[in-house]
C-alpha cells in the first residue's frame, strides 16, 4: 500500500533513517489517510531517543522527555516525534507510572489503545499492521490491542474514546472490546472532568451524534453525566434528542443545549461548569435551553420582539434549534427579510442614544432608561420609526 505523506514528515523520517534509525508515521494519521481523510495532526515514531533527535533537529522543543516525545519544528509546522516505548504500570487509571525506551516498533505498536490506531507507516517498509488494523477499517469496527480489560485498565479514557472513534467513523465497537467496556465503565471516574469535556464534545460534534446514546445503554452516562442519566431515563427524551442531535448544525452550544435540554437551563449550566467547558460556550447552551420552546411566531414585529428578546448572536442558533423538532420555515423567512432591511432589533441600533435625551433636557437616570424602552417597543412594532427626527420627537413630547 502507497501513502501520500506531506513533504515535511517525510524529510523527518529522512532525515531520522539517514542517521542510523527507524522511523514511521503511526496511530491517527495513519488511520485516517487509509479512510482518504485528512489528518488533523502527524505523529512520527522512532528508534531514536529523545536526546539523539535533538541533536538531529536545529529546532525542537521539550514536549515530554521523560515520555520520550519531541516536538520538531519545520518552518511554521510542528511535528511530534515519540522514542518507541514501552510503558509502565498504570497506577492511576490514566498515566504510566513510567515508561521503558525500546528499540522495537512492535513494542510500541502493542501499548497503543485500538487497531486502527496501531498501524505505522514510511515509504520504504510500507504500511506496518501486526494487530489486523487493515482488516478492522475494512470491517468499521474498533477493537483493542490485546486484551480489552488490560488497555482499559491502563487508561480508563479510552473507554469514552471508543465511542467517540465509533461516532467519528461510524463504527461498531467488537463485541468483546464493549463487553469490557461495560464492565468497566465505573473506572471512567478517575479521569479528570476536562478530559471527559473533550471526548464528549468530539462526540456530539461527529458525523453519528446520534451514537450518544451508547453512553447511556453501556453505563458510561451513569460515571460522566449522572444528572441527565437520571432524568433522560425519567423523561424519554433520548431517542428524540439523537434524531435532533443529526439534524443539528455541528455547533457546540446547539448540540450541547438539546442534549441537555431536559435538565433545563439552571442544572445545564451546572453541569457544563462541573465539566470545565468554557464559559463562552456555557453561557450560549444555557440561553439556548432557555429559549428552547419560546413559540417566535410568524408575522414581523413577533420575529422582531424574539430577535431583541434573544439576542443578535442566540436567535438564529435558536432558529436553527428548534428546526430540528417543528416548521419554523414562515420565521427564518421572515428573520432574512428583517436583516436584508436593517431593521432595529436592539437599542443600540436605533437612532437615538441617551445623549440625544440628555440634550433634550432629560436628566440622567431611571428616567432615560425607560424612555429608551418605550422608543425601543415602539420601534420593534413599527420599524419605519426608528429615525432621529421621529425618536426626538416622542421623546420631546414625553419629556413635556
Amino acid at each position: 500500500m502507497r501513502l501520500k505523506l506531506p513533504p515535511k514528515v517525510i524529510r523527518i523520517i529522512r532525515v531520522l533513517q539517514e542517521n542510523g534509525f527507524e522511523a514511521y508515521a503511526v496511530g491517527g494519521c495513519v488511520r485516517d489517510m487509509i479512510l482518504g481523510r485528512e489528518p488533523d495532526d502527524w505523529d512520527i515514531t522512532t528508534s531514536a531517543r529523545p536526546q539523539q533527535v535533538k541533536k538531529i533537529f536545529l529546532r525542537t522543543v521539550d514536549t515530554g522527555l521523560a515520555h520520550g516525545t519531541v516536538t520538531v519544528l519545520l518552518g511554521d509546522d510542528s511535528f511530534e516525534v515519540t522514542t518507541y516505548r514501552i510503558d509502565g504500570a498504570y497506577e492511576d487509571h490514566r498515566h504510566p507510572s513510567f515508561v521503558t525506551f525500546s528499540g522495537e516498533l512492535a513494542e510500541d505498536l502493542r501499548r497503543r489503545d485500538f487497531t486502527i490506531n496501531a498501524m505505522a507507516y514510511n515509504r520504504e517498509q510500507g504500511l506496518v499492521d501486526l494487530f489486523g488494523g487493515m482488516e478492522d477499517l475494512q470491517r468499521k469496527r474498533i477493537r483493542c490491542v490485546g486484551d480489552a480489560r488490560e488497555r482499559f485498565g491502563e487508561d480508563a479514557l479510552r473507554i469514552l474514546r471508543a465511542v467517540r472513534f465509533s461516532a467519528q467513523l461510524g463504527f461498531f465497537v467488537e463485541a468483546g472490546t464493549e463487553k469490557a467496556l461495560r464492565e468497566m465503565a465505573d473506572s471512567l471516574a478517575f479521569v479528570s472532568a476536562e478530559r471527559i469535556q473533550t471526548e464528549l464534545t468530539k462526540l456530539l460534534l461527529s458525523s453519528h451524534p446520534a451514537y450518544v446514546l451508547r453512553l447511556f445503554d453501556t453505563g458510561i452516562a451513569g460515571v460522566i453525566l449522572p444528572e441527565l442519566d437520571e432524568e433522560i431515563q425519567n423523561s424519554g427524551y433520548l431517542e428524540k434528542a439523537a434524531v435532533r442531535l443529526k439534524k443539528a448544525p455541528s455547533q457546540k452550544a446547539m448540540r450541547l443545549a438539546i442534549f441537555l435540554y431536559p435538565l433545563g437551563e439552571k442544572k445545564a449550566a451546572q453541569t457544563l461548569r462541573r465539566l470545565k467547558f468554557d464559559n463562552h460556550t456555557i453561557d450560549a447552551a444555557r440561553r439556548l435551553v432557555r429559549w428552547h420552546d419560546y413559540s417566535i411566531g410568524e408575522n414581523p414585529a413577533a420575529v422582531r420582539r424574539a430577535a431583541a428578546l434573544m439576542g443578535e448572536e442566540i436567535f438564529p442558533q435558536a432558529l436553527q434549534m428548534q428546526k430540528t423538532y417543528k416548521d419554523v420555515s414562515k420565521a427564518e423567512s421572515l428573520w432574512r427579510e428583517i436583516l436584508e432591511k436593517g431593521q432595529c432589533i436592539s437599542k443600540k441600533s436605533m437612532r437615538i442614544s441617551g445623549d440625544d435625551l440628555i440634550s433634550l433636557g432629560m436628566k440622567p437616570g431611571r428616567a432615560i432608561g425607560e424612555c429608551l424602552e418605550e422608543l425601543f417597543l415602539d420601534v420593534l412594532e413599527n420599524p419605519e420609526h426608528n429615525t432621529k427626527e421621529y425618536l426626538l420627537e416622542c421623546a420631546k413630547r414625553k419629556l413635556a
